[in-house]
């Protein structure tokens, strides 16, 4: 009986650990099976962010003078600097809106919406540096379009081109922005050179005016020095006689004394390409100055706006006026000022909104085409390479005309006009293509 006890009592125990040992089998597969799975997971996630990895590296700036990064979703950030406030506002609001109608009519440009900061140059040098400063500070700020006036754009664009940012102007004129000896080299423009504007107005006093005396009076502005001093060189060159070569203050309340002294000298026209206020003061006081009765008076594109015309009175009735040709014969035109009726509810108040737009519509174009876009939608936009695009330009079919930049940035596709003040309103009388 003994023998049989301990027999049973042994097979119990080995059916006992026989048990267990299969309930161990049983629970180990289960434990693999949530390893490998874990495992699995991984190894995704892994190769997932080493397509992460690769994609991110694909935008690598190796721009020499670095790049603006704009993440997935975020708009593409442009500045503009113009005279938007002041006597002279209408002449910098006019390009304003040319900016702003580009910019609407465009859309997104690589998936990115564009954002327009605008600031105020004051058309002057003090309010071009102070503008300047501002868009320099912001490393996000892709280029600039401005100034409004030379005077404005030649520090402005030492400070801009310091950082890399691409400027294009629609109205600076002065021949100094573009001169190969202090342009600076991130500087563009879609405006004429008075290079061109100056010996037009002087073939037009000579030629069809048959004036052989004239006068001319500037500020000492970039713009106004530059444009005179082109005038009386040419009108020299063609065989007149320039009788006085005058300056007088931007902010000059009292100009009896200088035209009293150019009256003097016997001049049969005046030319005075200056701006708004003192353009509208001279006009005014020449009605008033004996010995100029019967002198022909012109001025230029700086005060070819309503607000000359108003603030003169009907002292400006009958003067000359040259600026750029406005004739756009173009289906971009007519679109354009279909926008800018229905926009701001007026017609075009100054000569360069079309010079704005068609500045605005190039550093977009320029800004597409060298842009890296990532998978996600981030951009990476190299400095130097989009002045390298800009500067490449050509063929540009814009509402001004072709759009062709020559090596020291003069863009422009220029033709001239001198216009008559005629019951109020600027009426072009003669064209002038170089």
């Amino acid at each position: 009986m003994k023998r049989i006890s301990w027999l049973t009592l042994l097979m119990l125990l080995l059916a006992m650990a026989l048990v267990a040992c299969g309930g161990s089998g049983d629970a180990e597969p289960e434990a693999d099976t949530g390893d490998t799975d874990t495992a699995a997971e991984t190894d995704t996630d892994a190769e997932e962010a080493d397509t992460s990895e690769e994609a991110a590296a694909e935008l690598t700036c190796d721009d020499a003078i670095g790049c603006v990064e704009i993440a997935a979703g975020d708009p593409i950030l442009i500045a503009s600097a113009l005279v938007i406030t002041g006597p002279n506002e209408s002449l910098g609001l006019d390009s304003q809106y040319g900016v702003e109608i580009a910019i609407e009519q465009r859309g997104e440009v690589a998936g990115h919406a564009v954002e327009l900061q605008a600031e105020d140059e004051g058309c002057s040098a003090e309010g071009g540096q102070t503008a300047g400063q501002k868009i320099a500070s912001n490393p996000s700020i892709v280029g600039v379009i401005g100034t409004s006036c030379s005077g404005a754009g030649v520090p402005m664009s030492q400070i801009v081109c310091a950082e890399g940012i691409a400027m294009i102007s629609p109205s600076n004129t002065a021949p100094v922005l573009t001169d190969p000896e202090s342009r600076q080299t991130c500087y563009f423009r879609t405006a004429h050179n008075d290079k061109v504007q100056g010996r037009a107005m002087a073939e037009y006093v000579f030629n069809e005016l048959g004036l052989t005396k004239a006068a001319a009076i500037h500020d000492g502005d970039p713009y106004t020095e530059g444009l005179a001093s082109v005038f009386r060189d040419s009108f020299i060159e063609l065989g007149g006689e320039v009788v006085a070569f005058e300056a007088e203050a931007a902010d000059a309340t009292n100009v009896e004394p200088l035209l009293t002294s150019i009256a003097a000298s016997g001049p049969e026209i005046i030319y005075y390409p200056v701006f708004i206020p003192l353009g509208s003061l001279i006009t005014k006081t020449a009605k008033e100055i004996d010995g100029l009765e019967g002198v022909v008076l012109a001025a230029a594109d700086g005060v070819q706006s309503p607000d000359f015309v108003d603030a003169s009175g009907g002292a400006a009735e009958g003067m000359y006026v040259s600026g750029p040709d406005l004739g756009f014969g173009n289906d971009i035109y007519a679109t354009f000022l279909e926008t800018y009726q229905a926009n701001y509810g007026s017609e075009p108040t100054a000569p360069f909104h079309a010079h704005a737009y068609d500045a605005t519509m190039m550093l977009l174009n320029a800004i597409e085409s060298v842009a890296q876009v990532g998978d996600d939608g981030s951009m990476l936009i190299g400095r130097q390479a989009l002045l390298d695009a800009l500067g490449s330009t050509s063929g540009m079919e814009g509402i001004t005309g072709t759009i062709t930049c020559d090596e020291n940035g003069d863009c422009a596709d220029p033709k001239i006009a001198v216009s008559q003040v005629q019951d109020g309103a600027f009426s072009s009388v003669w064209s002038y293509e170089p």
